[in-house]
């Protein structure tokens, strides 16, 4: 669930480390259905995936890299799933865990936890320190150019459909997801931009036009690039799987505060059902077109 938010700085640390990297394969029906046998009632879709990866390692390694994470900005907390991953796989697999814990509010920050790794794994404090920043500046470098490289689909693409995707990481990227919509609108010819590309400079200035108090890191992003997109887009799709507190909350928040171009919201909350969102996406990029054809009038 994480993967998406720090995949170049886990590798490059590993990788800089000597250590092997092994990554679970693209989601597929067998890691949903294996994972949602495993997961709690209660637990999102997104959480079932993880536990479903969870089995595809668990015999194809030595450690499995699971962070814990509380609060990764004061007085902001990211959703309870994140401080519950470690737990939830220590008691229902057998596996060695690789762990970091991130809590701003207990002085718990990341180059910490990224030490603490590199003692587990054997590796000096100066070794770790400097395999940790190298990680950081080439996670940085990418960020940037994704930004950069966003900023230069919109303008090659002036005149074509412009749609933003907003949603989690994992459920944008996740192949039976996200992917599902990012298929469908390339091969309707549509520009799409993504919530998580957005100048994170921005974040926080832009989320309080939306609002003022936004508890959920993970969830700014979200909101942030609705707003700075509002004027640049046709449409905004909005991406959540089935049944997040957060989402649920903000994604209300966008579509009242939202007001310049139409909102769909695409609640995931099995893979069976790729006829009703194709409808629906249909209907949307139709709406769209009108509402383009209308304006050249």
């Amino acid at each position: 669930m994480l993967y998406y938010y720090d995949k170049d700085l886990w590798i490059e640390f590993f990788k800089n480390l000597g250590i092997d990297v092994i990554i679970s394969p693209n989601t597929n029906k067998k890691i949903v259905d294996s994972g949602t046998k495993l997961a709690p009632s209660e637990a999102c879709l997104s959480l079932k995936i993880y536990l479903g990866h969870i089995i595809e390692l668990k015999d194809k390694c030595d450690y499995i890299l699971i962070p814990r994470l509380y609060s990764l900005k004061k007085n902001e907390q990211v959703c309870t799933n994140f401080n519950a991953l470690y737990d939830l796989v220590n008691n229902l697999f057998d596996v060695n865990i690789l762990n970091y814990n991130v809590d701003i509010s207990t002085k718990n920050y990341q180059l910490l936890g990224f030490l603490s790794i590199g003692e587990q794994l054997g590796f000096s404090y100066i070794k770790s320190y400097k395999a940790y920043k190298y990680a950081e500046k080439i996670k940085r470098m990418k960020q940037k150019k994704q930004e950069l490289l966003q900023q230069k689909e919109i303008e090659e693409n002036k005149d074509k459909i412009k749609i933003l995707l907003a949603g989690h990481p994992y459920n944008l990227y996740d192949s039976l997801i996200g992917k599902s919509v990012i298929d469908f609108l390339k091969e309707n010819n549509i520009t799409i931009l993504y919530s998580d590309k957005i100048n994170h400079e921005l974040v926080d200035e832009e989320c309080r036009k939306i609002s003022t108090d936004i508890h959920w890191t993970h969830n700014k992003e979200i909101v942030a690039s609705t707003k700075y997109y509002e004027d640049i887009v046709d449409g905004i799709i909005l991406i959540s799987s089935f049944p997040c507190g957060p989402d649920s909350l903000m994604n209300e928040q966008i579509s009242h505060k939202i007001k310049k171009v139409p909102i769909i919201t695409l609640i995931f909350e099995d893979l069976n059902n790729d006829a009703g969102i194709i409808t629906r996406l249909e209907s949307f990029i139709d709406i769209l077109n009108n509402l383009k054809e209308s304006s050249h009038e």
